[in-house]
């Protein structure tokens, strides 16, 4: 609740900003600019471009903004990463102003250009950040009077756990961590140096202790240097919506393999995810979306001729539809033109082979070509899969593959996708030694995630369906 408060507060103080703004750029410009070319009996008129900027311009900053990925977790946002961030924004929306609407104004030389600039980057400026500084500060002052936080839990119950929650209470910064309670790594507790009223449970049960508290944060008070603990522990948090912080060793400190944070005097080092910055995220899912609209109405006569195709290959419906494992473990349907024959897994959960004879045959035109999964176009609008990702697993072979790979859970921090490196690399897979044999390329995505590796996967998966590289 209080998140969505101060979401709001943000959004409304820029959207009135912007409007602001603009309203006093175009004064100065009508006032100081035109007054100087025309001369001072000049009179300010409201064109048809003032009223339209109205409209306009304070949505186009809202919409940089949420690209920048300002408003992706403001309670998160320091003060002076706020200040950056107005900066480099205040910075590129007047610059692109600028360039799209009044590079083409009459001017007597070219100093009146860098007035405009300077004028409105200033204006856009100082009645942006001035109302999100107010905004901020008393989102610290209800830090700092335990009115709002988040809920933390803290993995061990040794002297190294005790510490660190002495250290989050008594700092006099406060980061904003609540700790709820903590949890024993071994169900002995032979290490125990807190209240027992305070263990939540063990390890083996920590995701119902997560769903229980609204758990945000975990600590892992063990140190990083114990790395087969630290592996399993990591991996039953992994594909939850959390944020994982641990202790660092030497080697942590001077590799810089991860991100530093100082959590009061003892420093924490916040477990890599390997996932994009906030502001490639927005844009790769704006360009999910573009692709996906795009992709829908370029392909829709290819998506007619597979509608008939698969009305008159074999008796059953067109679409076939299959419950799969998406972000976070949250089940959606993923949809597919049918390629097999009706009731093709009635005896049970079966991958397809290269010889299926559950395969119509042009089910086999569609997968050798892909097409049967263009629907899926329609997943990624809805949010439940982005075009590049993992493949989205059923949950029945999720848990056979972390049988022996319980670092199959990390996949599930990012939407599944459409396409993947594992698809390019691997191709599909016919029993769970195959699956968890791709799954090394998509742990490889998953720590290199950028707009440019989705790029190469889309280029490369082009170049596979041209081949008739498709199962």
């Amino acid at each position: 609740m209080k998140r969505r408060k101060f979401l709001a507060s943000y959004i409304i103080s820029d959207y009135l900003a912007a409007l602001c703004a603009w309203i006093l750029f175009y004064l100065y410009r009508k006032h100081y600019a035109e007054a100087l070319i025309f001369g001072q009996n000049h009179t300010i008129d409201f064109t048809r471009q003032f009223y339209l900027g109205i409209i306009l311009i304070p949505l186009f900053w809202l919409c940089l903004y949420a690209i920048s990925g300002f408003y992706n977790d403001v309670l998160r946002k320091s003060r002076l990463l706020e200040l950056g961030q107005t900066i480099f924004s205040a910075i590129l929306g007047s610059l692109f102003i600028f360039f799209m609407f009044l590079l083409d104004d009459y001017i007597p030389d070219y100093t009146f250009y860098y007035k405009h600039i300077l004028a409105l980057l200033g204006i856009q400026f100082v009645l942006t950040y001035i109302p999100r500084l107010s905004i901020s500060t008393i989102m610290v002052h209800q830090f700092k009077t335990g009115r709002i936080g988040f809920p933390t839990l803290i993995i061990g119950t040794n002297e190294v756990a005790r510490r660190i929650t002495h250290e989050l209470e008594s700092q006099s910064v406060p980061t904003g961590n609540q700790v709820v309670g903590y949890v024993a790594i071994d169900e002995k507790n032979n290490e125990a140096e807190v209240p027992s009223e305070q263990v939540l449970g063990h390890l083996k049960n920590i995701p119902e202790v997560i769903n229980q508290h609204k758990i945000e944060e975990v600590i892992i008070a063990t140190e990083s240097s114990d790395h087969k603990k630290l592996n399993d522990i990591i991996n039953r948090l992994a594909g939850r919506n959390i944020i994982i912080r641990g202790i660092p060793d030497i080697y942590d400190i001077l590799s810089g393999a991860v991100k530093m944070t100082t959590v009061y005097s003892s420093p924490l080092i916040q477990i890599s995810n390997g996932i994009m910055p906030a502001w490639q995220m927005n844009i790769k899912r704006l360009l999910d979306i573009f692709i996906s609209i795009i992709g829908l109405i370029v392909l829709s006569p290819l998506s007619l001729a597979c509608i008939i195709g698969v009305r008159f290959s074999s008796p059953g419906p067109i679409l076939y539809r299959q419950e799969r494992i998406g972000r976070y473990g949250k089940p959606f349907i993923m949809y597919k033109f049918r390629s097999m024959y009706n009731d093709a897994e009635k005896n049970g959960p079966d991958l397809s082979s290269h010889n299926d004879k559950r395969i119509t045959p042009f089910g086999r035109f569609l997968r050798k070509s892909h097409s049967d999964e263009i629907p899926q176009f329609v997943n990624v609008l809805k949010g439940e899969m982005s075009v590049v990702g993992p493949r989205p697993e059923r949950a029945f072979y999720i848990r056979k593959i972390e049988e022996s790979a319980p670092h199959y859970r990390h996949l599930l921090r990012i939407r599944p996708g459409i396409t993947s490196w594992g698809q390019v690399k691997y191709g599909y897979a016919e029993n769970v030694t195959q699956m968890i044999q791709r799954l090394q390329y998509d742990l490889i995505y998953l720590r290199n995630m950028s707009l440019y590796v989705d790029f190469k996967i889309i280029i490369y998966t082009a170049i596979n369906i041209l081949q008739g590289r498709g199962k």
